[in-house]
């Protein structure tokens, strides 16, 4: 047994994690019939990016006109690589889900008689998932990071090993379906709830040899106050000034996108970048306390005016949350190619449904919700068929666990300077080309190699060493998957190769010592 274990329990379906996508699949494992628990990192309810935001959702009426254009454009934002059939599917979830949260959630007014469901403040929509899903008979364990997954003798994903914080002691949990909810990999980027983001799903599957996708699309980035990560919405007519009152030559965000970035990076590298929203529409003033509740905070606690006062800004990297990349799905109902195991909201690849770009907050909203009650549904169902079915388990987790030399001290901070040097860092991550992907992949792999052969811990020290660990393995598998990828798309923007080129493909990564790369034609339906 790689770790020691005081606590045991037994389940139909275990969800790692406790953000939208974990309390909208423990629902629906629940109504399935299954016995359901969450074992979440953090509080359920105030752990994870919704709870900080004020999560929109893809939100379109059953008008098949409507539906059917919705779908063509965000196809075309896709660039080739989305599926139209999942995104008729989640826009019809949401469409149907959402409303049944309400005898848990405030929705509010339509302003035409009706009732506003796309919406939510996250606060507030994570309070009433968690109450719905202790409703539904589910139990959750916070403060329960999970470690590595457990695999039988049949080669089935059966469970978790993990630890619990408060009571100090390591846990297993046995189940006939496991679901991962852990969401994306901000790299500690210091983006607003996030802090919790690190990947920890994404390298236990990987230990069980499930591929990611879409890794390459993950530069995307929250422009706020210099001192605190906070939502981006006031930012949408800024003016930018340098130190000394000079108005900067920013291309605008909506129309620019990437160069809008590069062009803010460039002039931060230079000196402190000032920003100016008193051109803001003048109807988000009144309202942005209400649908963004922590925005406005920072700003009051230094005395700053938001929207009269100049203020020094800074980019905070989104990662994989705001990006498309995450685990590859086998098939319609979430499963990886891990028999046993599912991936759900963020922790999944959003390429069926974003493609290239962004899906931002309200199509990946809508992916997290529908994700969610998909594999809910479906892991109560494949559960409740393997009912009596036991094997013995063991461990797969390796990194950190199970060095193949002596133990050493490992210096964590360095790590994550350094990962954030080779994710975030604005001198080159504008401008990539191929001798940077190559020197930024050799960089991190000489740190990997270090982490696999010496980091060993136990506790608390444990899962905060796998959770370096899978900051380094994140962005290993990102930088590999945008230097294989040779063209410019969406999200990926390369210096050496500007143009997007055909046919449209997708790429697997997979692998830990060796990250191994597989291109696929974009045929998802």
């Amino acid at each position: 047994m790689s770790i020691g274990v005081t606590l045991q329990l037994e389940t139909d379906v275990l969800i790692i994690g406790g953000g939208m996508a974990a309390g909208w699949a423990a629902i629906a494992a629940a109504q399935g019939g299954a016995r359901v628990i969450i074992a979440d990192k953090g509080y359920m309810g105030t752990s994870g990016v919704t709870a900080m935001g004020g999560p929109n959702h893809w939100w379109i009426g059953p008008d098949k006109a409507r539906r059917e254009e919705a779908i063509a454009r965000q196809s075309e934002k896709a660039q080739g690589l989305g599926d139209p059939e999942w995104m008729a599917r989640i826009l019809d979830l949401t469409w149907r889900t959402l409303p049944s949260l309400a005898p848990h959630y405030p929705f509010g007014s339509d302003g035409a008689g009706g009732t506003y469901y796309s919406g939510v403040r996250g606060s507030e929509y994570m309070r009433a998932m968690r109450l719905a899903a202790l409703e539904a008979g589910v139990t959750v364990l916070d403060h329960h990071p999970a470690l590595e997954l457990l695999r039988d003798d049949e080669g089935r994903v059966a469970g978790a090993r993990g630890h619990a914080l408060r009571a100090r002691q390591d846990w297993e949990i046995r189940s006939h379906a496991t679901i991962l909810a852990t969401g994306g990999n901000a790299f500690r980027s210091g983006l607003i709830g996030s802090h919790t983001n690190t990947g920890d799903g994404q390298l236990m599957a990987a230990e069980a040899g499930v591929a990611l996708s879409g890794m390459e699309f993950g530069p995307s980035w929250s422009i706020s106050p210099a001192w605190a990560s906070t939502r981006t919405l006031p930012y949408t007519g800024a003016v930018y000034y340098d130190a000394d009152g000079r108005e900067l030559d920013i291309p605008p965000s909506r129309a620019a996108g990437h160069a809008h970035h590069r062009a803010l990076g460039h002039a931060m590298l230079a000196g402190p970048v000032m920003a100016d929203l008193s051109h803001a529409p003048e109807a988000l003033r009144p309202i942005l306390r209400h649908i963004q509740p922590f925005t406005p905070a920072p700003f009051e606690r230094r005395g700053i005016d938001l929207f009269r006062d100049r203020f020094p800004v800074k980019l905070f990297g989104e990662g994989t949350i705001r990006g498309t990349g995450g685990l590859d799905l086998a098939d319609d109902e979430c499963r990886t190619s891990a028999p046993g195991l599912f991936a759900i909201g963020d922790a999944a690849t959003r390429e069926l449904v974003a493609g290239a770009s962004s899906g931002g907050g309200a199509v990946n909203s809508a992916w997290a919700l529908s994700s969610g009650r998909i594999a809910g549904t479906a892991a109560a169902r494949e559960s409740l068929a393997r009912k009596g079915a036991s094997a013995p388990v063991h461990g797969l987790g390796r990194i950190a666990i199970a060095p193949h030399q002596a133990d050493r001290a490992i210096d964590a901070a360095a790590i994550h300077r350094a990962v954030d040097h080779e994710i975030h860092g604005y001198a080159h991550v504008f401008t990539r080309d191929e001798a940077s992907y190559a020197a930024s992949g050799e960089r991190l792999a000489a740190i990997w190699g270090e982490l696999s052969a010496h980091g060993r811990a136990r506790g608390a020290a444990l899962v905060s060493l796998r959770e370096t660990a899978a900051l380094v393995a994140g962005a290993r598998w990102t930088i590999a998957a945008a230097r294989g990828r040779k063209e410019s798309r969406g999200l990926h923007q390369r210096a050496d190769h500007p143009e997007a080129t055909g046919p449209t493909h997708r790429q697997l990564v997979s692998g830990l010592d060796t990250i191994r790369i597989n291109t696929q034609q974009a045929e998802f339906a």
